[in-house]
């Protein structure tokens, strides 16, 4: 199991990224959290398999239609073991 640590920056929130997210994360049985950060930016932990996490990760460099992400900062951490994908 692999973690990945991402804040997608640009036009991220209002356009139903963390639903979306959520929605991509259990299709590949990725585990973590998704939140919205009062600086505009959308903040997220993916924990899964490698092949799984790269999958969220790859679609959260473009997000849902309507979003626009100008930047996607990923930074990998150990695992902590999530039951499930949760938006905060």
């Amino acid at each position: 199991m692999i973690r990945k640590h991402v804040l997608a920056e640009g036009l991220v929130q209002g356009v139903f990224f963390r639903d979306s997210c959520r929605r991509v994360a259990c299709r590949h049985a990725v585990r973590g959290w998704v939140r919205n950060l009062p600086d505009g930016r959308v903040e997220a932990v993916f924990e899964g398999d490698p092949e799984g996490v790269a999958q969220l990760v790859s679609w959260a460099r473009t997000g849902p239609t309507g979003a626009r992400v100008d930047n996607l900062e990923v930074h990998e951490e150990p695992a902590e073991g999530f039951d499930a994908f949760t938006i905060r």
